[in-house]
Formats: structure tokens, C-alpha cells, sequence
């Protein structure tokens, strides 16, 4: 969608469209972000969505596996994101990438990072992975 596409869009179209992509991504841990905003800041819950999932992710230039790579890159380094994470790794499972490659992508932020901020987030990882029986013992 072009620049002016995007600006002629309403405050609702904008929101449906990036309600429409945080699920296909997020699925229901999206939403449970959202709707746990509601009672306290219903419009950072709104920004979200219309803004970062309307505009930023829906944007053609990077396939939803690749900004869930930079995403969980971005997270590990800023450290103290664990429930955003969470939320990630899901989304990265739920776009296509292996297990393998979230561990090794955290593994490669390590580099970065620092070894304290990749172990939170690897030990995030194992939760999710068990969560959804996908530990690397339990694909084998």
C-alpha cells in the first residue's frame, strides 16, 4: 500500500486491516494484549494494532518470517521484554520459522547482546516450545 493509500485510510479501516494481520501473526496472544489494554489505555492497544500491525507489518518489503527474526533480535537486545517474547516467538513459530532457527537467532544475539539478556530469551523460548510440544526433544 502506498504512503497516500495509507493516509486516506480511516482510524477504522486502519485498525481493522492491522486487526486482520495481528491475528493471522499473533493469533490469540495478540489479541489478549489487546484486550488486556482495554481498561487502562485502549489507545495504545489502538496504536498498536492500526500503527504497528496495519502500517509497519503488513509493509511488502519483508516477508513476516524475516520481521520476526529482526523482532526477537530487537527484544533480546533491549532485554526485559519477556512477556512481548513470549508473545514473538509464538508469532515466529506461527509464520513459518523452525525451532532451530528462533534458538539460533537468539543464540546469534548473544553476540550482541550479551550471554544474560540471550539466556532470558532462550529460556523464554523453552517455555513456548514446551507450551506447544516443540522442544527439540519432544520433534526428534
Amino acid at each position: 500500500m502506498s504512503i497516500d493509500a495509507a493516509a486516506a485510510q480511516t482510524r477504522q479501516e486502519r485498525f481493522d486491516q492491522g486487526l486482520e494481520v495481528l491475528t493471522r501473526i499473533d493469533g490469540e496472544a495478540g489479541q489478549k494484549v489487546i484486550d488486556s489494554l482495554a481498561d487502562i489505555s485502549p489507545e495504545l492497544g489502538h496504536q498498536v494494532v492500526a500503527w504497528a500491525f496495519g502500517d509497519i507489518y503488513d509493509r511488502p518489503g519483508l516477508a513476516p518470517r524475516d520481521r520476526q527474526l529482526v523482532t526477537l533480535g530487537m527484544l533480546t537486545a533491549l532485554g526485559g521484554c519477556e512477556p512481548q517474547l513470549e508473545v514473538h516467538i509464538n508469532a515466529a513459530l506461527n509464520v513459518g520459522l523452525t525451532t532451530e532457527e528462533i534458538t539460533e537467532a537468539l543464540l546469534h544475539a548473544s553476540v550482541y547482546c550479551g550471554i544474560p539478556r540471550a539466556l532470558n530469551a532462550t529460556f523464554v523460548a523453552k517455555k513456548v516450545f514446551g507450551e506447544r510440544g516443540r522442544l527439540p526433544s519432544e520433534e526428534g
